[in-house]
C-alpha cells in the first residue's frame, strides 16, 4: 500500500532523509521511530505530496506521491505533527467545512468518534486545548473512512484515558483491513498497536523489524535473592553483566535467551526472583548511544 525507494531529501549534513526504503503492507500498523530532526516528519510530507524528493520515489495504491497527490489525499486520513486549524471557527464548522470539500455524505462516523472521544465540536477552535485540539484532528483523520492513515505523533497531547481510546480505535481500523503508518514518540503506544517498526537515524534506516522481534532484543534485568550469600558467591556469572550486588542479592542482565541463565540458577537455593524488563524506549535508544554526547 505504501512502497517508498531510496527516498532522499537533503537539508544538509544529517539533516533530511537519505537513501530511505521501506514498504508497508495492506491491512499493517507500521511504527515509524526516531528523536525529533530524525526525518519523519520529513518523509510523511513527502508521501503526501507536499514535498519533493532530491531522489527516489514513493508510491501510495499503485500512484506516485507527488504527481498524484490529488488523488491520492482523497482516501488517506491525515493527522499532522504541528497541527494548524482556522481558529475563528468551531470544531463542528471545521469539520462540516471538511466534509464538504470531500463531498461526505454520511455523517455516522463523525458522531461515533464524537462520542468515543468525549469531544464537544462546539466548542470554538481558539479557545480549545491541545489536548482537544488533537481530539479534533483524530475526528478530521478518521471521519470519512479512508483505507489509509498516515499519523504523525498522533497522541500527542492526549490524556492516558483518549491515549488508550485511541489505541482501540486504531486495532479496530486494523480489524477492518486498514493501512496505518504512525509517526510515534509513545513506545508503549507503538508496542501495543503495531506489527513492525522502522527505526532512524539522522534520515538512514538504523533497523526494520517485527515488534515482537524488538521486544525480544529486550535486555531483561533480573533480581535474583539468593538463600545466602554463600549461595551468591557460588553462583557462575560468566557471560552475564553483574548490574549491582547486594548482600545475598544480585542484579543481573540477560540479553537474549535465558535459559542458560536459568539452568544456573537452578544449582543454587534462592528465596525469590523478580524481573525489571527493559523498555523499547530503552532498545531504540541502543541505536543512539553515539549521540549521547550530544
Amino acid at each position: 500500500m505504501i512502497d517508498v525507494r531510496n527516498l532522499t531529501k537533503s537539508y544538509g549534513p544529517k539533516r533530511g532523509i537519505f537513501d530511505l526504503s521501506f514498504f508497508v503492507q495492506e491491512g499493517e500498523i507500521f511504527g515509524f521511530l526516531g528523536p525529533n530532526g530524525a526525518g519523519k516528519t520529513t518523509t510523511i510530507r513527502q508521501l503526501l505530496g507536499f514535498i519533493h524528493p532530491d531522489n527516489g520515489s514513493a508510491y501510495i495504491h499503485g500512484l506516485r506521491v507527488f504527481e498524484d497527490a490529488h488523488i491520492i489525499q482523497k482516501d488517506v486520513g491525515y493527522i499532522a505533527g504541528e497541527i494548524a486549524f482556522f481558529d475563528h471557527m468551531t470544531g463542528d464548522e471545521f469539520l462540516r467545512f471538511q466534509a464538504e470539500m470531500r463531498g461526505m455524505n454520511d455523517f455516522s462516523r463523525y458522531n461515533n468518534l464524537i462520542e468515543l472521544l468525549e469531544f464537544n465540536p462546539k466548542t470554538s477552535i481558539r479557545k480549545m486545548s491541545k489536548g482537544t485540539k488533537q481530539k479534533l484532528a483524530i475526528v478530521a483523520a478518521f471521519m470519512h473512512d479512508p483505507s489509509i492513515y498516515i499519523l504523525d505523533e498522533p497522541t500527542s497531547g492526549l490524556d492516558p484515558l483518549m491515549q488508550s481510546k485511541f489505541v482501540q480505535l486504531v486495532h479496530k481500523e486494523k480489524k477492518r483491513g486498514k493501512t496505518i503508518l504512525m509517526s510515534s514518540h509513545n513506545f508503549e503506544e507503538v508496542e501495543r498497536t503495531c506489527d513492525r517498526a522502522l527505526i532512524i537515524k539522522h534520515g538512514e534506516k538504523m533497523v526494520l523489524e517485527d515488534v515482537n522481534a524488538l521486544k525480544q532484543r529486550q535486555r531483561k534485568v533480573f533480581v535474583v535473592h539468593f538463600d545466602t550469600d554463600e549461595e551468591r558467591r557460588r553462583f557462575n556469572t560468566e557471560g552475564f553483566t553483574v548490574e549491582n550486588t547486594r548482600n545475598n542479592e544480585l542484579e543481573i542482565a540477560v540479553s537474549g535467551d535465558v535459559n542458560e541463565f536459568i539452568k544456573r540458577l537452578s544449582k543454587c537455593t534462592l528465596k525469590g526472583i523478580d524481573i525489571k524488563k527493559q523498555s523499547l524506549e530503552e532498545v531504540f535508544m541502543e541505536y543512539y548511544k553515539d549521540d549521547e554526547h550530544e
